[in-house]
């Protein structure tokens, strides 16, 4: 007979799971005080946070461009942006937390930050891809269902959402079915890429822990959730011209929201 190991003996080559890092309570106002603490970040790097924000607003602009030819693809885009902005984000974080911790700023250092723990960021980047993915699916689905065969030209269907009433289920199926994908993708993803480039952990654990953010702060991250969407969609709004500077504002503004939630 082989012999019997102790249950409670772990072999040494197990390796235990990472522990959780703690998290913190703030009032539900506190996102105001990440957007101001994320405008002075953007006001000290000046042009290495606008790097990032043009090269945002050009994939915007690419992505609306690639859409246009089906309609239902267009607003499927724009939310898709919302769902991968945390992993695009990665570079400002890097920016930003050179400036907390007083080093001399590396505007290369910030587009290779990635590579501290490329593997689990690289998970994190595929899981918000695949969410893009089932939003672009859903998005079609919504409108086959309305529209069958017939899909309608980007233009004429903006004048009839405006115009029609019977436009309006749609628009109420297709908003609420993006906002319980959204809600789900930022609940296990509002703190995951700060904290993948942060620290070595991995990336459910860095997960489970923006969910413990979100539980523990519902008010304050509820405004949060209504600040990046708001704001974002003011971005688009203005022909991707304003994510020049609203999305590296935002950016930084989640690095501080990530330091001030996670111990």
């Amino acid at each position: 007979m082989g012999q019997l190991t102790h249950p409670s003996i772990v072999p040494p080559s197990s390796a235990s799971p990472p522990a959780l890092p703690g998290v913190r309570q703030v009032p539900w106002d506190r996102p105001f005080t990440w957007l101001r603490r994320g405008a002075q970040d953007l006001a000290r790097l000046r042009g290495r946070s606008l790097v990032y924000g043009v090269a945002a607003a050009a994939a915007g602009a690419g992505l609306l461009v690639l859409g246009w030819g089906a309609v239902y693809l267009v607003p499927a885009l724009v939310g898709g942006f919302l769902l991968v902005a945390p992993f695009v984000g990665v570079g400002l974080y890097e920016l930003s937390r050179q400036l907390e911790s007083g080093e001399e700023i590396d505007t290369n250092a910030s587009f290779f930050a990635w590579r501290a723990n490329s593997g689990q960021l690289a998970l994190f980047g595929l899981l918000l891809v695949l969410a893009l993915f089932v939003w672009e699916r859903l998005a079609a689905i919504i409108f086959a269902l309305f529209f069958g065969q017939s899909m309608p030209e980007a233009a004429s269907l903006a004048a009839g959402v405006r115009g029609a009433e019977h436009f309006l289920p749609m628009v109420l199926v297709f908003l609420g079915s993006g906002a319980v994908l959204a809600l789900f993708v930022f609940t296990f993803a509002v703190v995951s890429a700060p904290m993948l480039l942060d620290r070595p952990t991995d990336a459910v654990s860095a997960a489970v822990t923006s969910l413990l953010v979100c539980s523990r702060n519902p008010g304050a991250m509820a405004l949060w959730a209504l600040l990046l969407a708001g704001i974002t969609a003011i971005g688009f709004a203005t022909a991707m011209l304003g994510l020049v500077v609203l999305f590296p504002w935002l950016a930084h503004a989640t690095w501080h929201a990530y330091r001030d939630l996670v111990e």
